[in-house]
C-alpha cells in the first residue's frame, strides 16, 4: 500500500503522475494496457519512429478514442522527453546507443528515468545513474524485467540477514543455441516462420533470448546493481528445477555447480540431452542463501522451504515475470518515493561480442540477435583485460581480421569510431567506476 495510498492521494489531488513512454514495441504496449486501470497515471506523451503505430498499438491493447485523443503522439524523443506534460520517461526502444542519449536528455530535463533498454544500461549503466544523482533524479532498471525482480530478490535476502550466494534467472537453453540465427530461430521454439509473423513475433529479439546473449546482458546487468559476480568463464547455464536451486547454486567447494559464492548464473529448463527439466524455472527468477547460523537453518526446515543436504543453504524465487505489466512499479517508486527499484552501481559484468561461427576479415557485425555473434558474461576485470568489444556496440562494425567461432571479439578487431556518442560513453564509465579485482 505504500504506493497505492500516495498514487490515490495524487489522484484525489488531481496531481496523476504524468508517463513520457519512448517506443511503443511489446513491452510499452504491455505497460500500455494497464495505464486505463491504473487511477493517478496517465500517459501524457509516446514517442515511436512510427507515431500511427503507436496510435494503434494504443487501440489494440483497449485504449478508447478519448484516451488516445488526449495523448501526445510524436516520433521525436528528445522532445517528448522535454515535454513540461511528463514526470517520468520510459525508454524502451532496446536500442543501446539511443538509450544513452534519452537517458542523459531526461537527466538534462530532471525527469525521472525507467531503463527498461537493459542493452544501454549494460552498455554504459553505472555512468548514467551517476549522472541521474547528479541531476537529482531516479534511474531505475524496469519492475517487471527479471533483473529488477532479482534486484529485488537480492534486497530482500540481505535486508533479512542472509548471504546470498546466487541469484539469477531461468532460460531454455542448450549450448548448440550460441550459434542460432533468425533463421533458424523458430525451430528451436517449435514454430514456423509464418506462424511467428503472424503472432507479431521478431525473430532477431527471439534470437536474442535463445542464443544466450539476453540472458549475459541481464545477468552483467544485475551484477552491476547488486555487486553478485559472474562466474569466470561465462553463464554456465545448469539445469535446474525449482525444487533443486539450493543444491545445484552452492559453491563447487560445498558440492554445487558455481564456481564461487556470490555468483548471478542462469538455469536452463533443458537438461543437457534436451528433455525438459520438471517443475522448471523458464519464466522465473531465484536467490540462494545460505543460513547464518545453525537456529536460521533448523527454521528453513520448520517452516518448508527447499534445502540443499546440508539443511543450510535454501531458495526464494518468483515463477513468473510480467514484464510490461509491472512496470508501473518503477514508475510510481521513482516518482512518488524518489527511489529505483535496481540501479548500477559499479563495473562488475559485462557483455562482450562473440563469433557465432568463422568470421571473416572485412563481415560487418551485426550485433544482438543477428547471424554474427552472440553475447558472454565475462567479469569486468576480464572484459578489459582482454580488449573485448561490448555486444552493445557490435551492430554495423567492421571487422579488421576474421575471427573464429566461439572467440570474443576486441575492440581492436573492428572499425569503429570512437567519436560516437556511445563509444564515448563506454570509455568514460570504463574510465570512471571500480572493476572489482583490478
Amino acid at each position: 500500500m505504500y504506493l497505492l495510498q500516495q498514487l490515490r492521494q495524487r489522484a484525489r489531488g488531481g496531481r496523476p503522475v504524468r508517463v513520457g513512454l519512448i517506443g511503443a514495441g511489446k513491452f510499452g504496449s504491455m505497460f500500455l494496457s494497464q495505464a486505463p486501470s491504473t487511477g493517478g497515471l496517465e500517459v501524457a506523451a509516446i514517442a515511436d519512429l512510427d507515431p500511427e503505430r503507436a496510435r494503434g498499438a494504443c487501440r489494440a491493447v483497449g485504449w478508447n478514442d478519448a484516451r488516445v485523443a488526449r495523448t501526445r503522439f510524436t516520433a521525436d524523443a528528445p522532445e517528448a522527453i522535454a515535454d513540461d506534460a511528463v514526470d517520468v520517461v520510459v525508454e524502451a526502444t532496446g536500442d543501446p546507443a539511443a538509450g544513452i542519449v534519452h537517458a542523459r536528455a531526461a537527466c538534462a530535463a530532471r525527469k525521472h528515468i525507467v531503463m527498461v533498454n537493459v542493452e544501454a544500461d549494460v552498455l554504459a549503466g553505472p555512468l548514467l545513474a551517476a549522472e541521474a544523482r547528479a541531476a537529482g533524479v531516479v534511474y531505475t532498471l524496469a519492475y517487471g524485467d527479471q533483473p529488477a525482480l532479482i534486484c529485488e530478490l537480492v534486497e530482500w535476502a540481505r535486508a533479512c540477514g542472509f548471504d546470498v550466494v546466487a541469484a539469477g534467472k531461468g532460460t531454455k537453453h542448450l549450448p548448440a543455441y550460441h550459434a542460432s540465427t533468425p533463421d533458424t530461430v523458430w525451430d528451436h521454439y517449435g514454430l514456423t516462420s509464418a506462424q511467428a509473423a503472424a503472432a507479431g513475433m521478431n525473430s532477431r529479439m527471439f534470437n536474442s533470448f535463445l542464443d544466450g546473449t539476453k540472458s549475459a546482458i541481464e545477468m552483467a546487468a544485475v551484477a552491476n546493481a547488486t555487486g553478485l559476480t559472474p562466474p569466470p568463464g561465462g553463464l554456465r547455464f545448469p539445469p535446474c528445477s525449482r525444487d533443486d536451486l539450493a543444491q545445484v547454486l552452492r559453491p563447487a567447494a560445498v558440492g554445487g555447480q558455481l564456481h564461487h559464492g556470490g555468483q548471478v548464473e542462469v538455469v536452463s529448463s533443458l537438461e543437457h540431452d534436451g528433455s525438459p527439466v520438471a517443475n522448471d524455472l523458464r519464466w522465473g527468477v531465484y536467490v540462494v542463501v545460505e543460513a547464518p547460523n545453525d537456529y536460521s537453518a533448523a527454521c528453513f526446515r520448520q517452516y518448508g522451504m527447499n534445502t540443499d543436504a546440508s539443511g543450510r543453504y535454501s531458495a526464494m524465487y518468483k515463477p513468473f515475470h510480467l514484464i510490461g505489466l509491472e512496470l508501473n512499479i518503477s514508475i510510481l517508486a521513482a516518482a512518488l518515493l524518489g527511489r529505483p527499484t535496481g540501479a548500477a552501481r559499479d563495473f562488475v559484468g559485462d557483455a562482450v561480442a562473440t563469433a557465432k561461427r568463422d568470421l571473416a576479415a572485412g563481415e560487418i557485425l551485426d550485433g544482438e540477435g543477428g547471424f554474427t555473434v552472440y553475447g558472454t558474461l565475462l567479469p569486468a576485470r576480464a572484459s578489459l583485460e582482454r580488449g573485448a568489444l561490448p555486444i552493445g556496440l557490435a551492430h554495423g562494425a567492421a571487422l579488421k581480421r576474421a575471427v573464429g567461432a566461439g572467440e570474443i571479439v576486441a575492440w581492436n578487431d573492428v572499425e569503429i569510431d570512437p567519436e560516437l556518442g556511445a563509444v564515448q560513453a563506454r570509455r568514460a564509465m570504463e574510465a570512471s567506476f571500480s572493476v572489482p579485482g583490478a
